[in-house]
């Protein structure tokens, strides 16, 4: 077998093995049976499990922006390029769990994972919503002095707080309200701001004054000895 396949096949026996037990119990020779090869074999390939986790996840985001590029491209509209961002992560996360707990609690807190090319694979991920939102601000549809790496902290960090019961398996979410809830908030808190209205009790009595004005010029015209001009 090529060691392309052999490594594939590898990765995918890993995959659901993780999916079905999590970090701590999946076991290398789990993996082996599920690939048909023997234990030694994954140890060609990768130096431990940890080695072999980090692959898998990188390969998972390798999927994502693929598919998320492919997709992005076609979307018009801040509000909708947003809701797209928000809309395909939660579905990565609806679809992939246990994936996404490797990398909320084991991978992200690691002291390396700043070197690590998952990081680098986050950093992709997540920097379209930094280019539509100073995008969005250029053209005046967000407001000036937006900082664009704090709405990004923002969108991703309440999505993972909004699934958390989710992934400790406690509830369940609906992707395309929690999407639309999500988008329509950043986009109506970083609209420009409106011109002050005016002051309600002034053009109360500024209607007032100019009913009062055609009325009195109605009397006038009403009054003994006044005629209508024909």
């Amino acid at each position: 077998m090529p060691p392309e396949k052999r490594v594939a096949d590898i990765m995918s026996a890993a995959r659901s093995v993780l999916a079905e037990r999590g970090v701590a119990e999946a076991f290398v020779s789990e993996v082996a049976d599920r690939a048909g090869v023997v234990e030694g074999s994954i140890y060609r390939f990768f130096s431990n499990k940890r080695a072999l986790v980090e692959k898998v996840v990188e390969h998972w985001y390798e999927e994502m922006l693929d598919e998320y590029s492919a997709q992005f491209e076609g979307i018009r509209g801040v509000r909708n390029q947003l809701r797209f961002i928000i809309h395909h992560h939660l579905v990565s996360i609806k679809k992939e769990p246990a994936l996404s707990r490797i990398v909320f609690l084991e991978l992200r807190p690691a002291e390396n994972y700043r070197s690590t090319r998952i990081f680098v694979l986050n950093q992709a991920y997540t920097q379209r919503v930094v280019e539509v939102v100073r995008a969005a601000v250029q053209s005046g549809e967000f407001r000036s002095g937006v900082s664009a790496s704090l709405v990004r902290d923002m969108i991703f960090g309440g999505i993972e707080h909004r699934v958390w019961a989710f992934l400790r398996n406690e509830g369940d979410f609906d992707t395309a309200q929690t999407a639309d809830a999500i988008a329509d908030f950043v986009c109506d808190a970083l609209a420009p701001s409106s011109p002050a209205s005016e002051d309600p009790v002034a053009t109360a009595l500024s209607r007032i004054e100019s009913v009062a004005d055609r009325m009195e010029s109605l009397l006038a015209g009403a009054l003994p000895g006044k005629r209508a001009r024909t």
